[in-house]
C-alpha cells in the first residue's frame, strides 16, 4: 500500500466503523447524540485550542487566506442556489444544499487528516477556514434559509438568532483562545495542559466514529426516497468544483502579489476536497429541511471523497513522512 493510502485508508475506516457500530446496534441510537456532544463541546475544542496555541497568529487568522477562501464558498453558494432552486426545491432546501456543498468537514476529518498528511504547518490554514464557515458560511447559509416570507427584513431577522447559536458554539471560542495563547506567548499549567492533550488525543478518532454514526442515524429518520440527480451533482461538485474554485482564486491571489504560500493554498483546496460536514444533517432536521436530501449528499460525498480526496493529494505530490 501507498505511503499515501496508509494515511488516508484509517480516517475513512473509522467512519465506516461508526456507521457498521451502530447500523448493528452495537451502539444504541440514543448514545449518538451524547457521542456527538463529546466531541462538539469537549475533545474537539481542546484539539482546536491546541493546534491553535502551537501556530502563529497570522496562520491561523489569515486574511489574504479568508478572502479567497469566503470568495469561492459565496460564488459556490449562490451557484447552487441559483441552479437547484425550483417548486420542488425551495429556497430554504436549496440553502441547505449551498451549506453542504461549501462547508467541508474540516473539524471532524480535516484538521487531524491533513495534519497526518502534511505535518503540523497544516493545522494553521485548516483551522482558519474552519473559523470562516463556522462563522460566515453556516450564518449565511442558515439565514438564507430562514428568510423566505420574512420580508424585506428576511436575511437580517433570521441571522440575529444564528448568529447567537454560533456565539454558543464551542469551536470558534477555542480557535481564539488558542490564538490569543500563541500572541501572547502563554502556556497552559503543567496538569491541565495535560488534560487538554488527553481529550484532544480522543478528537480524532472518536470524531471519525461519530460522523460515522451521525450517518447512519440521518438514513434512519429519512420518509421518502431522494431522486439520485437531486444529490449526486452536489456531492459530485463538494468534491470537484469547491476545490477548483478555491485553487483558481488562491492562483489569481497569488498572481496579484498577495503573500499566499504554495503550501498553504495546497492545504486549503484540500480542505475543499474534503467530504461535506456531517452535522449539516442535524441542522437541516431542526430547520425543518429536506433531511434525506442533506443527508445523502453528505454520504454520497463521503463515500466518494475516499477517492478524490486521496486522488487529489497525490496529483499535489503529497508523501507522508
Amino acid at each position: 500500500m501507498s505511503p499515501l493510502l496508509t494515511v488516508t485508508t484509517p480516517f475513512f475506516a473509522l467512519v465506516l466503523c461508526g456507521w457498521l457500530a451502530a447500523r448493528q446496534r452495537v451502539m444504541p441510537e440514543s448514545a449518538i447524540p451524547g457521542l456527538n456532544a463529546f466531541v462538539l463541546y469537549v475533545a474537539l475544542p481542546c484539539m482546536l485550542f491546541r493546534f491553535g496555541a502551537g501556530t502563529p497568529v497570522l496562520e491561523t487568522l489569515n486574511p489574504v487566506l479568508l478572502l479567497v477562501y469566503l470568495l469561492a464558498a459565496a460564488v459556490l453558494v449562490g451557484l447552487v442556489i441559483v441552479t437547484t432552486r425550483a417548486p420542488a426545491v425551495p429556497l430554504k432546501d436549496a440553502a441547505f444544499g449551498a451549506l453542504v456543498v461549501a462547508f467541508p468537514n474540516t473539524g471532524f476529518m480535516g484538521v487531524p487528516l491533513l495534519v497526518a498528511l502534511l505535518g503540523p504547518a497544516a493545522a494553521g490554514p485548516a483551522i482558519c477556514v474552519l473559523t470562516a464557515d463556522l462563522v460566515v458560511t453556516t450564518t449565511a447559509c442558515l439565514a438564507l434559509a430562514q428568510a423566505q416570507g420574512r420580508g424585506g427584513q428576511g436575511l437580517a431577522a433570521a441571522a440575529r438568532p444564528i448568529l447567537a447559536g454560533v456565539a454558543r458554539n464551542p469551536m470558534p471560542w477555542a480557535i481564539g483562545l488558542g490564538a490569543l495563547f500563541s500572541a501572547l506567548g502563554w502556556q497552559l499549567p503543567g496538569p491541565m495542559n495535560a488534560v487538554v492533550g488527553m481529550l484532544a488525543d480522543a478528537a480524532s478518532p472518536v470524531a471519525l466514529f461519530t460522523i460515522g454514526a451521525v450517518l447512519w442515524r440521518a438514513g434512519q429518520h429519512l420518509h421518502h426516497r431522494t431522486p439520485l440527480r437531486r444529490y449526486l451533482p452536489l456531492a459530485l461538485a463538494k468534491l470537484l468544483l469547491h476545490p477548483l474554485l478555491v485553487w483558481l482564486l488562491g492562483l489569481a491571489a497569488q498572481a496579484a502579489g498577495a503573500p499566499l504560500s504554495d503550501f498553504t493554498l495546497m492545504v486549503v483546496v484540500l480542505v475543499a476536497a474534503l467530504p461535506s460536514a456531517s452535522n449539516a444533517a442535524i441542522l437541516a432536521e431542526r430547520y425543518g429541511a429536506d433531511t434525506g436530501r442533506v443527508a445523502r449528499i453528505i454520504m454520497a460525498s463521503t463515500v466518494l471523497a475516499f477517492g478524490s480526496f486521496t486522488a487529489l493529494a497525490a496529483l499535489f505530490g503529497v508523501q507522508p513522512g
